[in-house]
């Protein structure tokens, strides 16, 4: 099975360098040297990967056959591919890789089934589980640990606590007005 690992990103340098974007939690093992990655475009790759060292705190790259600047930036936003043994799996027990994900059916803690996981958005902040519901409509969920509570491969379902207002309209919206009581009296001129 083949993983998006990373994205390259501008060049670095003028010796061939590129700064990755990693989409991966095992780098060290899917982008060390000698690695070789399929590429998407597929007209890019295979890369094999030269050097890689951490510069303020990115990752720099250097492909074998990469030597200057003009090849570096050639190779922007290709997305590196990795081939991955689809039994593999992450060493934390509490991570997962996306294949495992999707297809996965979303239902509360109640049982109230919410709908299939179709895609997986990785943002800087958070992932996001794009749900599409029984009536064709999507729905986004934080994968975090405070409304994702349950991922159960065997029944192939993820357990959630949604906030409410995450999964439907019913948000609670606190206000201070709530708290005054309505006047019966028309404001007037006529006071004294």
């Amino acid at each position: 099975m083949q993983l998006v690992v990373a994205r390259i990103g501008r060049a670095h340098g003028i010796k061939g360098e590129v700064t990755v974007e990693v989409r991966t939690d095992e780098p060290e093992l899917r982008l060390g040297p000698g690695a070789v990655l399929a590429t998407d475009p597929a007209s890019t790759g295979p890369l094999t990967i030269e050097t890689g060292r951490v510069h303020s705190g990115r990752l720099l790259l250097r492909f074998e056959g990469v030597r200057d600047r003009t090849g570096a930036e050639a190779l922007r936003n290709t997305l590196l591919i990795a081939e991955v043994d689809p039994e593999e799996l992450p060493e934390d027990e509490d991570e997962y890789y996306d294949h495992q994900l999707m297809d996965l059916d979303i239902v509360t803690k109640e049982g109230v089934e919410v709908g299939r996981i179709t895609e997986i958005s990785h943002l800087p902040s958070q992932d996001l589980f794009i749900v599409e519901r029984p009536d064709g409509s999507e729905v986004m969920i934080p994968f975090v640990e405070s409304i994702v509570t349950e991922i159960d491969l065997e029944e192939q379902r993820a357990i959630i606590d949604p906030p409410p207002g995450l999964i439907d309209d019913r948000a609670e919206i606190a206000s201070a007005r709530d708290d005054e009581a309505p006047s019966d009296k028309a404001p007037s001129g006529d006071d004294a």
